[in-house]
This record gives structure tokens, sequence and C-alpha cells, in this order.
């Protein structure tokens, strides 16, 4: 909202530099933009008289001017144009005068003739035929006495004439605060902000003629979408440019002067924030106007000279045959006024916000009007705005006004009404404002107040609660003066969850081990379980379906980690790369039986690569992991029927007897279907919340070793069969306590060891805290080792 500091002023008495004047309106609530002096640019541009001019002597087109520019002697200026003559009173530019756009003019001469300066066309002092409709577009500007009905003295700063010696305020008016977008409006703020009284216009017509009702009906059938239509009718209309104060009002505004009708409806929407719309009565069909919705099919031409298609959504001003205007967004060219328009219908009407919007994103149209209108107006202001438009009627003497008025309100008449609690609001702002202060600000706000009753406003539909009554009188009474005070309540110190220090974790050891992290979408195909090969009736293909779903390709909530992270392993093959090393922290979506409940959400760990690596490898990766998030020690055992992975390359992953995940080799079938031919790729899926679950809560160090260790090599034989684990797991517990650390540093299948037999070979190391060893006890826990092993694995010593 754009605010003109001199139409303000019509309203409220103000005086304060406009830096303050933005600076407080804004600690109000009023938020300011910017401000723009009008005439910034322009500089030692005066009021000039020509006493004397004369043909240039050697141009045919040129001549000389004498111009009194009052210093004394006259200034001779040189100018090419037609229209100057004796008497006549310029603008006139001198030497080192700057001019709108950067334009400098300096002394010099032409056709060896000196010109001390120049005299401004409309176009040069940043004017157009809207703003002085009597100049001459492509010559000299003549100044009339209308320049502000002051008598034209020379060498006085042309901005005053002209009126740019003004201040322009850029308001930014919140949704809520549709009363705002008027000049009303923001009188009203200005003059409870500076606690001045304010003047705010009272419309009264001194004389009219005849009865509307005579001459005109209407109805409203859609009153859902119209709560109120007001009218009143001008008759014996005059069009002609309008006065100088109401051009230079509107072109502050930003809105071009057309003439007076117009610019009487365009200066009421912006005063009082209410759109009108004036309608040539002799196109009215019949006499007659109905507030309707569009006919299905239905088609106008608006006054932008476009073709709109309606339909039934859209409210439309019609006539007893046709539309003649798009409710509250356009009017229509089959009643718009002309230079011999005689009578007219002033419209000043409240349309549905949501309606005005929705036609308007329909039609791509979007006017001052529009935008005013579906941010919700108040009702009570129609009739205001219609009364104010035949009051400036009046005096312009642009047509008489017809008696009567036609008012179709169906507005709802509820007022809100709210307590006034003045402890609350100290107790709620942290403040001690006196509660005759309070009353003050309210009252200056146009609340009204009977006892500790409030009645809100019907401009003010954003006032609902106490907290909005607790605002209004915190904002007038400063939030500067708001003492600070201790923060009230407890506080705490932001800090990750464990949870959020154990993802951490995850990443940085991930991104240690050499893998990127990915991001994929938790909605997939139901055609990807088909590319994990999963069986028809697996539990895992029942899928959360999606309602409204961007495509087939994004239908359904994944079950499974693994169809996403091999997209993402298949785009990158793709792209050439020759190796790839990735990690997902993603959630899969398990269905409820009961299909009304949410579906349980897991977090997955996903990981995956291709190119240089091996099962070991990824298995090494994931003991790693757990070992740096102090996770109980896992194990794995062999897992052949799992079609998604090669059957002798996959194990499930179990923590203390609860299974977490999965690590494998994906089957060859599979990478097929992602284009992956003769391309080994290694997964690894663990559970998040279950990984979670089995981590200790501190770890535990040990001082170093104050004795010295005994290591032991040993080689077994075992069915080929025997998984390596069941191994260790045996060799750990015969060691006991004892055991420091176990290597697994060979495993040999051949003719030396037999038919479906294998060589194990380990190494480990044995130690105690708190005494070397003797070779009796080592003996002892070797015996309890080989005995472990025969008893749980078959194993026997290599060579026995």
């Amino acid at each position: 909202m754009d605010l003109s500091l001199r139409w303000l002023k019509d309203y409220v008495d103000i005086d304060v530099p406009v830096k303050e004047y933005c600076d407080r309106m804004t600690m109000s609530g009023s938020k300011v933009e910017g401000y723009t002096d009008l005439g910034a640019e322009i500089s030692r541009v005066v009021v000039g008289h020509v006493v004397e001019i004369e043909r240039h002597p050697d141009s045919d087109h040129l001549f000389i001017c004498q111009v009194d520019v009052g210093v004394g002697e006259p200034v001779q200026i040189v100018t090419g144009a037609q229209n100057v003559n004796k008497g006549d009173w310029v603008p006139a530019a001198l030497d080192n005068s700057t001019l709108p756009g950067g334009i400098k003019i300096k002394k010099g001469k032409l056709r060896g003739v000196v010109s001390n300066g120049m005299l401004c066309s409309l176009g040069e002092l940043g004017l157009t035929l809207g703003d002085f409709p009597y100049a001459i577009e492509d010559g000299i500007f003549i100044l009339q006495k209308e320049c502000d009905c002051q008598q034209l003295v020379p060498g006085a700063d042309i901005k005053q004439f002209i009126g740019f010696d003004d201040n322009v305020v850029e308001f930014e008016i919140t949704p809520n605060r549709p009363d705002c977008l008027s000049v009303v409006g923001l009188a009203r703020e200005t003059a409870a902000t500076f606690d001045l009284p304010a003047k705010l216009p009272e419309p009264q017509i001194e004389k009219e003629t005849g009865d509307i009702n005579e001459h005109l009906k209407i109805t409203v059938s859609a009153p859902d979408l119209c709560p109120r239509y007001t009218a009143k009718m001008i008759k014996n209309v005059k069009i002609a440019p309008s006065p100088l104060w109401l051009r230079r009002r509107l072109s502050a505004a930003g809105v071009r002067p057309i003439n007076n009708i117009v610019d009487i409806t365009n200066f009421v929407m912006l005063e009082y924030g209410q759109p009108m719309h004036a309608f040539d009565y002799s196109y009215i069909s019949g006499g007659k106007i109905d507030v309707r919705r569009a006919g299905e099919g239905e088609k106008m031409f608006t006054l932008d000279d476009e073709e709109r298609n309606l339909d039934p959504s859209m409210l439309v001003i019609a006539d007893g045959e046709k539309a003649v205007a798009v409710a509250g967004v356009m009017g229509g060219q089959n009643s718009m006024i002309l230079d011999t328009t005689d009578t007219i219908v002033f419209e000043s009407a409240n349309f549905s916000g949501v309606s005005v919007r929705l036609t308007s994103k329909k039609l791509g149209l979007r006017t001052e009007a529009s935008s005013r209108f579906e941010k919700g107006l108040d009702p009570a202001q129609t009739y205001d705005a219609v009364m104010r438009a035949c009051q400036l009627v009046e005096m312009l003497g642009a047509g008489e006004v017809v008696g009567g008025m036609i008012d179709v309100d169906n507005s709802c008449k509820n007022k809100t009404v709210i307590k006034l609690e003045p402890e609350r609001i100290n107790a709620f702002l942290g403040t001690d404002i006196p509660e005759a202060d309070m009353r003050k600000s309210l009252t200056s706000l146009y609340f009204e107040l009977d006892g500790d009753d409030i009645t809100v406003p019907t401009f003010r539909a954003d006032v609902e609660t106490f907290a909005d009554i607790a605002e209004e009188v915190a904002r007038i009474y400063g939030y500067d003066k708001i003492a600070m005070t201790v923060f009230r309540g407890e506080s705490s110190h932001g800090q990750l969850t464990d949870r959020q220090r154990f993802k951490r974790k995850i990443d940085s050891v991930m991104l240690a081990c050499g893998y990127s992290e990915i991001f994929t979408y938790s909605f997939i195909s139901p055609k990807y379980y088909d590319n994990i090969a999963l069986a028809s009736d697996d539990v895992r293909r029942k899928s959360v379906t999606i309602l409204n779903p961007l495509g087939e390709d994004t239908s359904v909530m994944r079950t499974t980690m693994l169809p996403s992270i091999m997209e993402s392993v298949a785009r990158n093959y793709n792209f050439r790369n020759a190796q790839a090393k990735l990690y997902e922290i993603g959630k899969i979506y398990l269905p409820d039986e009961d299909a009304s409940k949410l579906p349980e959400e897991r977090k997955i760990i996903s990981v995956a690569s291709y190119g240089n690596t091996d099962f070991f490898a990824v298995k090494g990766v994931i003991e790693e992991l757990v070992a740096a998030l102090n996770v109980k020690e896992l194990e794995f055992s062999a897992v052949t029927d799992d079609a998604s992975f090669h059957p002798g390359r996959c194990a499930k992953v179990t923590c203390d007897g609860v299974e977490v995940g999965i690590i494998g080799q994906v089957h060859p079938l599979v990478c097929n279907n992602y284009g992956l031919e003769g391309v080994e790729v290694f997964a690894a899926m663990l559970d998040f919340e279950l990984i979670f679950a089995n981590k200790a809560e501190e770890k535990t160090y040990v001082p170093l070793p104050k004795y010295p260790a005994v290591t032991r090599d040993i080689a077994l034989i075992c069915d080929d069969e025997v998984p390596v684990a069941e191994l260790a797991k045996a060799i750990k517990k015969g060691a006991g306590q004892y055991l420091e650390n176990l290597q697994l540093f060979d495993v040999y299948r051949g003719a030396q060891v037999g038919e479906g037999k294998k060589s194990v070979a380990y190494s480990f190391a044995l130690r105690a805290s708190d005494r070397t060893l003797e070779d009796s006890e080592i003996e002892n826990i070797m015996n309890k080792i080989m005995k472990n092993l025969e008893k749980d694995t078959g194993a026997k010593l290599r060579g026995i």
C-alpha cells in the first residue's frame, strides 16, 4: 500500500520527519518497507516567466527566450518548441540542474547562441497527460493557474506546483489487516500511534432529486457470495478531467488518472479500501441488476478487451439479458463509462473473498479490486463509500445525485465483544501498563468500551480473542517501552538426542569407510518387488497404497530398502562409475492388519557396493560399524532361501539372539533386472532400532597390560559345511576370559584334507590381567578349546 503523506495530512495533522514517521509506524505494527521522495531526482528546476521571445538568427526552428527566474536579470534559454509565447509560465531547468532518469542540464550554445538551461516538457519532468490533461505532450509544459491554485512566482521550486513536494510511504500490509489497505485505515493507525485526533471524512450530500427505485431494481440471487450490495444513481453526468488535487492523489498512489467519474471510484477505493464500479445506466437492460452465478458456457468481454469464459462457480453482475461485470474483479465493456454517458449507477458491494480469489485465479485476471476483496472486507463500509463517491460528484460538479439508495444487506450484524482484563494483559505481556492507558489505546483504535466489555469495530475482523486485545495494547503502548525481564519458566540446554548422536556416528564411520550417503523416495512402484524377485505370496509385497500418487512409479510405500538402493547402484553404473559404495538410513512402512491404523515405520541402515569389493569386505564394514557404535558382537549365519540374494553368499545377522538384518551378494538375476549383467553387487540391511537397542551405554576402558601374552596357532580339520563362525565361538567359549584376540588366517580345501573337509587355521593370544600365565594353565586352556571344538563342531587338530 502506497500512502501519500500529503493525502494523509488531510485526515491527521502530523508534522514529523518522514524517517521518524516510518520508524514509529513500523514499531506500532504497520510495517514500512520504505519511502520515496517524489522530487528527489529534480533539482534547480524553477518556475520561469517568458518575458521576451525572438527567432534564432541562424535557425528557422529555434527560439531565443528571455526567462525571468527570480534572480534579477532574465536568463537566456534557447528552445525548439513551437508552443512557447511571451507571457507563458514554464518549468526552467537551470545550469547544473538534474531531471528524472539522472539527466543533467549544463550551460551551452545552440547555433552560436548561449543557452543557460532548458525549458521542460511533461515527459522530461516525469509527468504524463494524465497528470496535466491540458498540456501538449510533445511541447513545452505551459503552467496554468490550476497548479495548486497558487500565484505563480518566478524562481519558485517547480516541485510544489507539479505535486512532487511529497513523500510516498510504502507499507507492507499483512493479509489479516485489509482495513489498512486504505488511506483512512492508515490514518486511524497514524492517529493512534502519534496520539493525535483523526479527522475522517463524514460524507454528506447536499441535494438529491428523484428516486433511484423508480429507475432501477436490484436482486441478489447468490447472497452467500454477496453479503451486501449498495447502489446510488447519478444523472446529467458531465465527463471531464478531474481537478489537480484529485489527480495528484491518484498519481502518488500509482493510479493513472482517466476522467472524473472513473477517478472518483479509484479515489474512494484508495481512501476507504472499498472497491467501487460505475455502470452506464443506458446499457443496463430493463433497469434491472441481478447478482448471480454465471451460467454454464457464458461469455463476456471485460474492460481490458478480453473475452472471458465463465462458469457457475463465478459471481457476475447481470442485467435482464447479460453479464455486465465479473463481481469483484473487473467490469464489462458493455457497460463502461464513455464521454457520451449521461446516467451512471455507482456500485459499492461486498463479495466473498474466497469466491473472488477463485474467480480471479481461473480467469488469470488479478486487479486492485480483487486483491482487496479476497482478503475479506467490512460489509459496513459499502454505505460510507458510495456516499463519499456521491459527495465527490457534487464537489466536482460531475452530475446530479438521484435520491434514495438501494441497499441489499444480507451480512451478519453480530459484533465481537471481548472482556477487558488489565491484570491478565500485564501478566501476559510482562508489563505494568495502567488500566487507563489500556483504555486510551483501545479507544484510539476505535474500539468501544462499555465497562469491561470491548466491542470490536466491524473493520477489525482480525481481533477475536483476549490475546488480540493484548497485542493491540502492546503495540500502541510501544514494544520498545516494554522492559527487558528475565525469561520466565524453565529452560533446557539444546542438545542432540541419543538417536541423533547414534545416527551421526553411523555417518562418520561410513564416510570413513569410503561410503557416500544417498537419499531416496519412500514411495516406489509395485513393479520394484518383481525386480528384486520377491515371491507372489511374500509378505513384503503387502504395501501401503497412496491415494493420490504422482504416478504408478510412486504409488506404494516401500517395505524393503533393497529396491531403492539398487536403483541408485544402477544409476551409478549407467553413469560409468567403475565402483560405488553407497549407504542410506531410510524408512520402510509395514502396514497394520487393521487398515484404519497407520503403518509401522522402521528405520533401516542399507549398504550397497560394487567394483573392487566382495562379501567379506562388506562384512568387515558392518563389523567396523557396530564396533564403533559400541554394539554387542554380531553373529552371521548362512541363508539360502532369500530370492533376492545369492544362495551361497548370504547371511542373516543376529545380535544377542535377535535377527537384526541381512548381508550378501545380490542375486545375479536381480542384477540383470537393473541392467547390471555380470556385475557383482553386495548389500546389507540392518534395523536401526534393533542395533540401537543393543548398544552399550558406555565403553569400559582397561589399563595397558602389565604381563606378557601367549600366542598360539591351531590348524583344524572339520566338515566343509561347518561355518567358521561356529569354530570361533567354540574357541572363545573354551578360552574364556583369557582370550585377548582371535584371528582367522587360513582356509584350505583340497586332496590333502580329503573330500568334504576343510582346513581352518586360527591365531590367538591369551593373557591374564594379574599375572603371567603358566604352562600348566595354558595347556589346560588349550584342552578346553579342543574339547569344545570337537563337541560343538566335530573339528580336530590337523595331523591327528
